[in-house]
């Protein structure tokens, strides 16, 4: 089942990045040209480290933001891209 949910209607804060966040295996965050990636399972970042990351300017989570099974995609970037197609 896919869940779909518009951040314009429904933006999640800090607290709702997080819960989301703690659910997956793996976070893929495009910055810029770079993409950082947090092994949730392995080595979980502090969540002020990774709210920084997930939040936008706004105070909200960041857009375009995919969650694909266990995985969860951050920000677009080409590289990205790559792997979502995959």
């Amino acid at each position: 089942m896919r869940q779909q949910a518009d951040a314009r209607k429904q933006p999640l804060g800090p607290e709702a990045a997080l819960e989301l966040a703690r659910g997956v295996n793996d976070i893929y965050v495009a910055k810029g040209k770079k993409v950082v990636h947090f092994n949730m399972k392995k080595d979980p970042p502090a969540d002020e480290e990774l709210l920084k990351h997930l939040l936008g300017p706004s105070g909200n989570l960041r857009a375009p933001t995919i969650r694909r099974g266990k995985k969860l995609f951050v920000g677009f970037s080409e590289e990205l891209g790559q792997q979502l197609v995959k």
